[in-house]
């Protein structure tokens, strides 16, 4: 068995049987043979959105495929970068060549390869808007294909990936593609305090000074960022929770439904800085949860998560899904079902 705890930024002790790290694609040819064989295996980037709750009993991937590449055209910039990129260096390379658009999404943890999978988004930005192909090679039949950005069916935190049989696919490359036509946006958050005569760069620093100061460093504290999704609710949810909390944060969503923030209503339940067998909610962030004693189980995680869950649907009729990937014995599992199994049972 093979130590994985310094392959995921949660940091939990975890094994899997065997190990490969795909430096060259080359190395995939080593896939189609587990494939053939019938072999379990997974592919993971940088470790920044799994759990392992279980040791993996078969070959975990580790993503290195590197390799990316800027082209001016007259309809805007075109980027294609390997999907073992680290995501935030990308956006910083573009960024210190004079190329915005993506300084929305800088200091988000993992990498290219992740993007696509969980459609990665933050201050009003989302990878979709920037991606037109995405680049995947299938074990089952050893070979190539590429998927526009309307075939990869992104939705919000989801995408074909998720839905697809995982064990067989491995995303190679992306193709981005950005306007010359730059507009600022400043619309969400702490971005507000900018105005539209913004540059890229000092949105780009905004977003990493406001990202470091609210999450914890995975180096210092284990974690993966937001553990949860923030909810979509409907207009008369809405408004029969707005009547008991005035303050109550919500986004118009653009079919009429509301996304709400899943920090909040965990807040309210009194979980922020909750501790429980070493697992903990963050005590600035309550989107976050954290490996506090550095020693806890992934399974310890996963119960604190199903806690949480429980708590936030009894007071707002809500289940919280969760973003992070959860690894268990056979590979990825189905997170919802898993962590309503995990709350019966702590």
């Amino acid at each position: 068995m093979k130590d994985v705890q310094s392959l995921h930024t949660f940091g939990v002790k975890a094994y899997c049987r065997d190990l490969l790290i795909l430096n060259h694609l080359d190395d995939l040819k080593e896939l189609a043979e587990l494939e053939r064989q019938g072999l379990p295996w997974l592919v993971i980037g940088e470790g920044s959105n799994v759990l392992f709750v279980e040791d993996f009993q078969g070959t975990l991937v580790v993503n290195r495929l590197n390799g990316r590449q800027l082209v001016q055209h007259p309809q805007g910039w075109f980027i294609e970068a390997a999907s073992g990129e680290n995501w935030h260096q990308l956006v910083s390379w573009l960024i210190d060549r004079d190329v915005p658009g993506l300084e929305n999404l800088a200091l988000i943890p993992g990498s290219v390869g992740a993007a696509p999978v969980q459609n990665i988004g933050a201050y009003g930005a989302e990878f979709s808007q920037f991606c037109r192909w995405v680049e995947v090679w299938d074990a089952s039949c050893e070979q190539f294909s590429v998927l526009t950005q309307a075939q990869c069916q992104f939705g919000y935190r989801d995408s074909l990936f998720k839905h697809v049989p995982r064990s067989s696919m491995v995303i190679t490359r992306v193709g981005l593609q950005l306007p010359q036509a730059w507009q600022p946006n400043c619309q969400y958050g702490p971005l507000r305090e900018l105005d539209d005569t913004a540059t890229a760069q000092q949105i780009f620093e905004l977003v990493c000074r406001t990202r470091r100061v609210k999450l914890p460093d995975p180096k210092q504290t284990g974690n993966a960022g937001s553990f949860f999704k923030n909810p979509i609710v409907s207009e008369a949810w809405l408004r029969h929770y707005q009547a008991q909390y005035p303050q109550l944060p919500f986004y118009s969503q653009p079919e009429g439904n509301y996304k709400i923030a899943a920090g909040w209503l965990i807040d309210q339940c009194g979980l922020k800085g909750y501790r429980q067998n070493g697992a903990g909610v963050h005590s600035h962030q309550a989107l976050v949860l954290i490996n506090e004693s550095g020693t806890t189980s992934g399974l310890a995680i996963a119960q604190l998560a199903a806690h949480i869950q429980q708590q936030v649907h009894s007071r707002f009729a809500v289940t919280l899904e969760p973003e992070v990937l959860l690894i268990g014995r056979h590979g990825f599992m189905q997170s919802r079902e898993k962590l309503s199994n995990y709350a019966k049972s702590s």
